[in-house]
Formats: C-alpha cells, sequence, structure tokens
C-alpha cells in the first residue's frame, strides 16, 4: 500500500510503444497559425522588422566535416515546427509573415538524406532581396544564425519577451507532445529501476536509460544525462563516470527525453543496495514532504518565489528536527542558512527545452540570501508547465567556505555536518502544469520508492 501522496510506482516499460496521437498533427497547421496571430497582436509594430533565425551547425573539434545533432532555436519551432537547418522566418506588419527555407543540396542529401522536393516556402535566397526592400527599418533578430544583420537591442528585448510570454502558456499541440516526453521519461526509468545494484557504474545506468528513451521514441535527450552515486550525488550536474555503485550508496539521477523540441525533466535518488538506511529515508522523507508541499502551492497567481520559500519553510523544518540545522525554519529561511544543504532554486520553466521561455521578469532582482539563484520569478498562470525539485545535498566545497561558517556558526551543526560529508544528495524533481485551480504533476508515474 502507497502512503498518501507517494507517487504512483505502477508503469512499466512497453516495447514498440506509439506516440502518435489522433488528431495532434492535423491540428498543427492551425495552431502555428494562431500561434503566428498571437505573436503579431502582442507586438502590434507599425513597420519594425522581425527576423527569427533557426539556429546554427555547430562544428565538432578535430571531426573534420561532422557537426554536433543539430535542433534548431525554440523561438523559430515555436513558430514553424520545421527542426531543419537552414531557414529564416521574417515578419512584416505591413506584409505579413514569410518563411525562407534552404533547399537542400546535391552533397548534402547524398551524405545526410532528404529530397529536392522538400522545399514548401521562398527559398532562403530570396531573403536578400526581401531584406534589402525593408532597408532603413527597425529590425529585431530572434532565434540564432543571424549575426550579420544589425538587431535594434530595445526592439529585440520587447518583442523576445512578449513571444516568451505566449510561449509560456503551452497550447494543445505542445501540451501534447510534452506529454509525450513525459511517458517516454517515465518508461525509462521504470525499465532502469530494478539495474541500480552494487557492483554497477554510472555509465552503465546512463547508457540503458538512454537506450529506453530511445527504444520508445525520443527524438534526443533533453540534456546531457546526469548519474551520480555516493558522494557524487551531491553534484548538481554530475557526468556519469565508470564508478561503481556501492552497498549504502545513494544514485541520483536526472534525465529526460525530448519529443518534436519539447523536453522532460525527471529527477530521482534511489538506495544502491535496494532500502534506504535510516538517515537516508529521513532525508528523502523531507525532501519528498517539500516537493509535495512545492506542487500544492502551485496554482493561478502564486508568486514562483513563494512556491521556493514554502520548499524552503519545510526543508528548514525537517533538518532542525533531524539534528542538522538550530533555530526557527523562518530565520533558517531568511538569512540563506538552509541554502547551505539547498544550494538552488526550486525549479524552472520546461517545455521547448529545458529553460524554456525565461522566467525572470524585467525588473525583479531574485539573487538574494531568501532567492538565490532563482531561474524563475514571476506569478504563475495557467498552462505554465514548471519543474519542482527540491533538494538535500553534503557539498563538502560549502561545507569548507569560511564565509559560510561564520555567517552562520550558531545555524548549523557543524559536527554533524562533518560527519556527514561522504553522504551525497537526494533530490525529487517532477513537471507540473498549472490548472485553472491548481496544478497537475505530468511526472506521477515516474518510480519514487517502492
Amino acid at each position: 500500500m502507497q502512503p498518501e501522496g507517494c507517487l504512483d510506482c505502477s508503469v512499466r516499460p512497453t516495447r514498440g510503444m506509439t506516440l502518435t496521437m489522433p488528431g495532434l498533427e492535423s491540428a498543427l497547421a492551425e495552431q502555428l497559425e494562431r500561434r503566428r496571430r498571437a505573436a503579431a497582436e502582442a507586438w502590434s509594430l507599425r513597420d519594425e522588422v522581425i527576423l527569427i533565425g533557426f539556429g546554427k551547425r555547430i562544428s565538432i573539434p578535430g571531426r573534420g566535416d561532422r557537426t554536433y545533432p543539430f535542433r534548431a532555436h525554440s523561438e523559430y519551432l515555436y513558430l514553424t515546427d520545421r527542426e531543419g537547418p537552414g531557414g529564416i522566418l521574417a515578419f512584416d506588419p505591413l506584409t505579413g509573415w514569410m518563411d525562407f527555407v534552404a533547399p537542400t543540396t546535391r552533397e548534402e542529401r547524398l551524405w545526410e538524406g532528404g529530397s529536392p522536393t522538400d522545399l514548401e516556402e521562398a527559398s532562403v535566397d530570396a531573403f536578400g532581396s526581401w531584406l534589402a526592400a525593408r532597408q532603413g527599418r527597425k529590425t529585431a533578430c530572434l532565434g540564432d544564425g543571424l549575426d550579420e544583420i544589425v538587431s535594434d537591442p530595445i526592439l529585440e528585448t520587447f518583442v523576445r519577451e512578449a513571444l516568451n510570454e505566449i510561449r509560456r502558456r503551452k497550447d494543445e499541440v505542445g501540451l501534447a507532445r510534452m506529454r509525450q516526453a513525459e511517458l517516454v521519461t517515465c518508461v525509462g526509468f521504470a525499465a532502469v529501476r530494478s539495474s541500480i545494484q552494487p557492483g554497477r557504474t554510472e555509465r552503465e545506468l546512463q547508457i540503458e536509460l538512454e537506450a529506453e528513451f530511445y527504444r520508445q521514441g525520443a527524438d534526443f535527450l533533453a540534456f546531457d544525462t546526469i548519474v551520480g552515486g555516493g558522494p557524487n550525488s551531491a553534484v548538481l550536474h554530475f557526468p556519469p563516470s565508470t564508478r561503481r555503485f556501492q552497498e549504502g550508496d545513494l544514485v541520483l539521477i536526472d534525465a529526460g527525453a525530448e519529443i518534436r523540441g519539447y523536453a522532460s525533466d525527471i529527477t530521482r535518488t534511489y538506495p544502491a543496495s535496494g532500502t534506504f538506511n535510516p538517515e537516508q529515508a529521513e532525508l528523502h522523507a523531507i525532501v519528498r514532504e517539500a516537493n509535495r508541499v512545492a506542487t500544492l502551492s502551485c496554482r493561478p497567481g502564486t508568486e514562483w518565489r513563494d512556491v521556493h520559500r514554502a520548499a524552503s519553510l519545510v526543508l528548514a523544518e525537517g533538518l532542525v528536527s533531524f539534528g542538522l540545522l538550530f533555530g526557527e525554519p523562518e530565520s533558517l529561511v531568511d538569512s540563506g542558512a538552509v541554502h547551505i544543504f539547498f544550494p538552488h532554486g526550486i525549479g524552472h520553466m520546461v517545455g521547448l527545452g529545458i529553460r524554456d521561455a525565461g522566467g525572470l521578469l524585467p525588473g525583479r532582482v531574485s539573487n538574494t540570501n531568501e532567492f538565490p539563484r532563482l531561474r524563475v520569478d514571476l506569478p504563475l498562470l495557467p498552462g505554465y508547465t514548471m519543474t519542482i525539485e527540491p533538494g538535500f545535498y553534503v557539498v563538502p566545497a560549502l561545507l569548507g567556505d569560511q564565509d559560510f561558517r561564520e555567517r552562520h556558526r550558531r545555524d548549523v551543526n557543524w559536527d554533524r555536518a562533518a560527519r556527514m560529508v561522504s553522504f551525497g544528495g537526494i533530490r525529487i524533481e517532477d513537471n507540473v502544469l498549472v490548472t485553472t485551480d491548481g496544478c497537475e504533476v505530468l511526472t506521477s508515474n515516474v518510480p519514487l520508492i517502492d
């Protein structure tokens, strides 16, 4: 029987899972038109020109003509749904939208495939004359790959923030693709849960997880997979190594699949030996409660900094009970003492990529003792998709920081912290959709604990 609030662990791997959704692709053209119309209305331009570049291929050093896997810039992808390189989307309020797409060359078709009939819109070769006809008008460049064009910085900031606000609220197509990415990621985590045991390496677990993502239909990894065992689990973005899991280790996995540009971003922490020891179990329960409280705080109108504070208070109260902090939870949060063990924000926006559409409103300053390194500072609205990722970490570099030690000499049980220096870290990360009256956890099927 699962305790109240426990995430559902019933999902199991399925081979050849179908990711097509009836009506989704047929709705895409209409949705793209709505997205472009919303952008044009939000910008409300007179005669300014907006250019959105697809991005650039980046060469791999020492690999001849090989490049890193290409992913179109999110601003371009959102308004075109084109994933291949070579495009520019242009907007002139006097004439409307124009897509410029690069036709594939014979050489490209030889090495990379493709068809000479792929071109559906104006050739990118016509872009120069199109832009020359608008010489002297203010221009803003979004996306990437337009370095040779002068972009007006004030106009660029305005149109980007306006487009960001539209992108933050997921539409039908975006949310459907996010659900697909979440499902693939959930299945991947479930598939490798039994592989976490002493003797296996971080790299082996990474390979198994990523293979399952691709087996289930992922286009890409949403980001470089993080797997850390033992003390490595306290490194926030640890690249998997050949270190073998040992009895008593914590194993932290932070990973996600990407479907048509939409990302999932999930973290779980498991015991290598199958069962948490009492100390690990108590701290895991504290982080889990912080995740639950933060999730319940996500509702329309709530400031994201208040979600962060709610999680921080739970962690502070739990660590006082555990004997690692001294004092009142409120003061431990206000002074920043709790962030010695929770040294990051509660989460970020997720969607077209894992840092989707920004999240820091102009003029807001969030890097204070109470709110260190918040990636989001705005009120939540229906349609926003966010990560909720509280954690607890014993980081030797922070324990040895003399400034921290002096500032919080009476707040922290430094002797006990020193005895836990090889403990590692615990993080529990879910993705949530803000609804009209609360939020929906999109990742509730990811195994949490047995």
